[in-house]
């Protein structure tokens, strides 16, 4: 089963996992001081970040096979309206 809904920024979602994982979700939450939520959250974070930065290394550069400048495309692309 599956269901989201936007809520506050965050997106709220319903996941099926191992009842084995969920206690010991539980347990190492708890020994955090931090809510399995939050817990889930920054484990979800951790896990993406590697391919954020390479989303994000991606894009740089992306311009530079361009002689114009990127103001100075915008300002052109914008007066043809």
């Amino acid at each position: 089963m599956f269901f989201m809904y936007v809520t506050g920024g965050l997106m709220r979602t319903l996941i099926d996992i191992p009842e084995e994982d969920f206690k010991l979700l539980t347990q190492v939450a708890k020994k955090l001081s931090i809510s399995r939520a939050e817990f889930v959250r920054q484990s979800v974070a951790a896990s993406l970040a590697p391919h954020r930065r390479k989303m994000n290394h991606a894009a740089f550069g992306a311009w530079s096979d361009f002689s114009e400048d990127g103001v100075a495309y915008q300002e052109r692309m914008r007066s043809e309206w």
